[in-house]
């Protein structure tokens, strides 16, 4: 349930000379209607009558959607946020999301989507600015291409629907919410370094081929990546086998990179870990960011369960590394993993 117009908008003429305020803020508005589908109507206090619902509950759930609070006579909200709201609510009192989740869960639908919202924008915006039509076109193509992205989207929505339920009737959790995974964590050595000697557009590049690669090597092994976070990459598989092949794959291919990547440095650890709204939680996630951290560029470094459960495998090559002093993490023993020789 977005609000506002499209902010940050490039809105100058084609012969370069700047709109003037009012039609910059009527551009902006006929942008918002194609996005919402609606025009504004509605005041939040006239949200919390037409969704029966309390103030400070109907203000809960907008902040938790991610948007600032707005002001009692603002007239900011469309009848598409007053059935979503609706709709929460249904969810709540029939207990399909018990009322002691529904923040967290609209709050982590919410960031996945406000993610997905800045770069869609950010592209069609490229792509408008490439085809170069007159602002005023802008709202018209737009409401050109949005039902093809909502059904892109919507479809690529139900595919990974699909893939989550079949990884969680094959494994699912214990009494307690755990399941075995292994978790991996990789960087790029020296990449805070090397940012502040290249250009912005040299810096997107890098991250956008690291990010691809990662993403590719990762579906490629049936793993999942968790979070992103510039240079960083935080994944998780259900198998030994697949954790170790999708790290040495990784690091192959970052190596090979056509743009000179630094080198990529991995830890690996399995254990029981929580998932909870697409994120990852436990010592095993500790464990694997220990790792690597502590492991040389170009290194893979798994812990000692991980090991034994690769013990064995003649794809792989393990040798015992020094014990890591870590405070809280006295038996922390770290392997280096390699790819056998053909």
């Amino acid at each position: 349930m977005p609000t506002g117009a499209a902010g940050g908008a490039d809105m100058t003429r084609g012969d370069g000379s700047s709109k003037d305020a009012g039609d910059t803020f009527e551009l902006e508005h006929r942008v918002e209607e194609v996005l919402l589908q609606a025009p504004r109507r509605y005041t939040r206090l006239d949200i919390h009558q037409r969704a029966g619902i309390s103030p400070e509950r109907a203000r809960r759930l907008w902040r938790s959607l991610g948007f600032p609070n707005v002001g009692d006579e603002e007239l900011i909200f469309t009848d598409s946020d007053v059935a979503a709201i609706g709709l929460l609510e249904q969810l709540r009192a029939t207990g399909l999301v018990p009322e002691s989740v529904q923040h967290a869960v609209v709050r982590s639908m919410a960031q996945a989507m406000s993610g997905l919202a800045v770069w869609q924008v950010e592209l069609l915006h490229q792509i408008l600015r490439h085809n170069n039509p007159p602002p005023e076109e802008w709202p018209d193509r737009l409401a050109a291409m949005l039902p093809r992205l909502e059904y892109v989207q919507n479809h690529v929505w139900r595919r990974h629907l699909v893939a989550a339920a079949g990884r969680m009737l094959s494994s699912p959790p214990d009494g307690t919410d755990l399941r075995t995974l292994v978790v991996g964590s990789s960087d790029l050595v020296g990449f805070t370094r090397l940012s502040r000697r290249i250009t912005p557009t040299q810096l997107i590049d890098l991250v956008e081929e690291f990010h691809g690669i990662a993403a590719d090597v990762t579906t490629g092994h049936r793993g999942r990546i968790v979070k992103t976070v510039g240079d960083a990459v935080l994944f998780v598989t259900d198998g030994p086998e697949d954790a170790a092949q999708l790290a040495l794959d990784l690091l192959e291919r970052t190596a090979a990179s056509e743009l000179e990547l630094p080198e990529l440095r991995t830890g690996l650890a399995i254990g029981p870990t929580l998932t909870r709204f697409g994120d990852i939680y436990g010592e095993v996630v500790d464990v694997a960011t220990r790792l690597c951290t502590h492991a040389r560029p170009g290194r893979i470094l798994v812990d000692h369960a991980l090991a034994t459960a690769l013990d064995g495998d003649r794809r792989f090559r393990l040798r015992l590394r020094r014990p890591i002093a870590e405070p809280g993490y006295p038996k922390l023993q770290p392997w280096g993993l390699r790819r056998a020789p053909d």
